[in-house]
């Protein structure tokens, strides 16, 4: 597939980084020499040094044979523009945008992107995804991450191991026996930031990030396996009033009513609009840095902080902060790959990265066959695929341990009409199941072969 990408930003380069390791043809377009430049001497690919709106520019990319273009520029006009071009002067097939500006995002707006006006396949708004994102790891105590498959019979849950946890050092083929009834499949663990993708005779230590994948019913008796049984939060503070705090407030009072949240923006203009905008919330204008504000907020007493101001340092201190005055838990939202790995031994509880939120978005309308959705876990860890079961997959009719599954892939769990199925070697699967695989980074492209359709099947 030829793809091109107009900005080479953190966005732009993961989404190249991915899509060149699985042997796509990539041009990225960016006005920065300088990132233009890195991202050539780092990457696969074909760097542009120019406007990705300009024609002339889309057609020294290739546009006039492109399957996609992808615009991620800092300028939603150029983004705009750029799919425009595309559309009608080179015939693009699919043209995905990121779009931040809110004014642009409205519900009465919405046929401004239709083919007879401004042709954009795929609008993405990174500060809705980051707050929905924010919104699903609260409904989850104790876990870093949470993704809803398969109309959300399934869910991928990140748990991170204590010292108290249970099952440590229990080799994983042993869980089925202690846990039968439990419809539960560990698909992946973070050992001092190194991938593994375990066996069954593999177990867990104490500080692993361990991902699983279980029957959503289950999600909590799995929790508790895991010596995670904290409870729901009543009592709420959001640090930052921007677009992602304030979607974020809008959507627990929507579905959280009993939640008494307050939020916090030092920006006066921002707060007063924010606290327009709010029905029930209690809006405070101040510091998130400033001990008093904490104190007045009340965060000794909160279950939980999400610090999501536009600032990482801001993010880490006032989340630090929090912990130390009393707050239950901390989810922090942090853009910096450098941050990352200091987070877990600083007390953090939850990290919400919008780089890899907004790649996992676009990610999902590039795959190709019969995959319904794609999530990517950690930076370079692999993929969650939810995909469907074709009569021409290897996968269909026959046991598991008859298939040739790829190395580094795991199914995790299969959804037949309502039914939860955890694998086991002797499942078979059947046409039109729902599959959720684990991927590694460099067996996604074999994974997305397995569900394509192929032409002798016409």
């Amino acid at each position: 597939m030829k793809v091109i990408i107009c900005g080479a930003g953190q966005v732009g380069f993961n989404i190249a980084r991915y899509l060149a390791q699985e042997d796509n043809e990539v041009t990225v377009i960016d006005q920065s020499a300088e990132l233009t430049r890195k991202i050539s001497d780092t990457l696969d690919v074909k760097a542009i040094h120019g406007l990705a709106s300009h024609p002339n520019v889309l057609a020294q990319a290739g546009a006039a044979d492109a399957d996609m273009l992808i615009a991620v520029t800092q300028a939603d006009e150029v983004n705009m523009v750029a799919c425009q071009v595309a559309h009608s002067l080179f015939e693009v097939t699919t043209k995905i945008a990121r779009i931040r500006q809110q004014g642009y995002l409205e519900d009465k707006w919405a046929n401004l992107y239709s083919r007879d006006h401004m042709p954009i396949d795929v609008v993405i708004s990174p500060e809705l995804e980051v707050a929905r994102a924010v919104a699903r790891r609260l409904r989850v105590p104790g876990a870093f991450d949470m993704i809803s498959l398969v109309d959300d019979k399934v869910k991928l849950t990140g748990v991170r191991c204590g010292d108290d946890c249970p099952i440590v050092n229990t080799p994983l083929r042993q869980l089925t026996q202690l846990f039968p009834d439990l419809n539960i499949t560990i698909v992946g663990i973070a050992r001092d930031n190194t991938p593994i993708i375990p066996s069954a005779d593999d177990h867990m230590l104490p500080g692993d990030e361990v991902y699983f994948v279980a029957d959503s019913t289950h999600i909590e008796r799995a929790m508790a396996v895991f010596g995670h049984e904290e409870s729901e939060a009543r009592r709420m503070v959001i640090f930052g009033g921007g677009n992602i705090g304030e979607f974020l407030a809008g959507e627990i009072e929507t579905n959280h009513p009993s939640v008494n949240l307050k939020v916090v923006e030092n920006d006066k203009s921002r707060a007063e609009l924010v606290a327009r905008s709010l029905k029930r919330s209690v809006v405070l204008q101040g510091s998130v840095l400033d001990t008093e504000i904490l104190e007045e907020a009340n965060v000794a007493s909160a279950e939980a902080v999400v610090a999501v101001t536009n600032d990482d340092e801001t993010n880490i201190l006032a989340s630090l902060l929090a912990k130390r005055m009393g707050s239950q838990r901390a989810i922090t939202l942090i853009n910096s790959a450098t941050y990352l790995p200091l987070t877990p031994s600083l007390g953090i509880d939850v990290v919400v990265s919008p780089r890899n939120i907004t790649v996992s978005t676009i990610l999902q309308h590039v795959r190709r066959g019969r995959i319904h959705s794609v999530h990517t876990i950690r930076d370079g860890f692999g993929e969650i695929i939810e995909a469907e079961a074709m009569e021409t997959s290897g996968l269909v009719g026959v046991p598991l341990k008859d298939t040739e599954l790829p190395d580094k892939v795991l199914v995790g769990a299969i959804v037949r009409e309502d039914e939860v199925i955890v694998p086991r070697s002797d499942t078979v699967i059947q046409v039109n199941d729902r599959v959720v695989l684990f991927a590694a980074a460099e067996a996604v492209r074999e994974v997305e072969k397995m569900f394509s359709v192929r032409l002798e099947y016409f």
